[in-house]
């Protein structure tokens, strides 16, 4: 777990709202809880990302060696079998949260990506979506979803004057699909495998 520094601001690598690098965490508020038995002392510290507004909560104990118990939410990490070229990207579009515009587009290369290391690498975007869910690599809601990705993506690539610019939420939004595929095509599987190999050795 990332070591941090607890004051009147936090210092973390990443806001795990926005993914913002370094963000400014002001404190607002701070309380101590303890059990019925009046152990396990806690100092609870509420702070705010000045960037997109998303609060973190922090739990620490004098006790504990760094004075660090707990932080919620946590930043999410990647996965390390998702294939390398498809993990920048994913990588990529979780730092540009806060560009919107730029989260989606590099989160569809991620899509576009993934589909390529399924062995779908010929055509445009579309059909091989399209065969992706005639192959059963993913479900019929998961075909839907990857296309409306796909014209959120291409309203940023084409500047459409008529859309509006996308939203954090948006961004959000389609970040949460992509991530979702990485598990289901490769995450998944992999722990499978990993779980299958463990019971043979036992």
């Amino acid at each position: 777990m990332e070591a941090i520094k607890i004051g009147q601001s936090l210092t973390i690598k990443r806001c795990p709202h926005c993914s913002i690098a370094h963000p400014n965490m002001s404190l607002q508020s701070q309380f101590k809880t303890s059990d019925k038995a009046q152990r396990n002392s806690r100092t609870w510290s509420i702070f705010y990302c000045t960037s997109c507004g998303g609060v973190l909560t922090v739990s620490s104990n004098p006790s504990h060696q760094n004075g660090f118990f707990e932080i919620f939410p946590s930043f999410k990490g990647l996965d390390g079998s998702i294939p390398e070229k498809a993990l920048s990207f994913l990588s990529q579009a979780m730092e540009t949260i806060h560009a919107p515009s730029a989260s989606i587009m590099v989160a569809c290369s991620a899509l576009d990506e993934m589909l390529k290391q399924k062995g779908l690498r010929e055509g445009k975007l579309y059909p091989r979506i399209k065969k992706a869910a005639e192959n059963h690599l993913i479900t019929p809601e998961m075909e839907t979803w990857a296309h409306e990705i796909r014209l959120e993506a291409n309203d940023q690539r084409h500047a459409d004057e008529s859309v509006a610019l996308p939203t954090m939420d948006d961004a959000k939004r389609v970040l949460d699909f992509v991530l979702a595929l990485a598990e289901f095509l490769f995450v998944l599987p992999s722990r499978v495998r990993k779980g299958i190999s463990d019971a043979k050795a036992e």
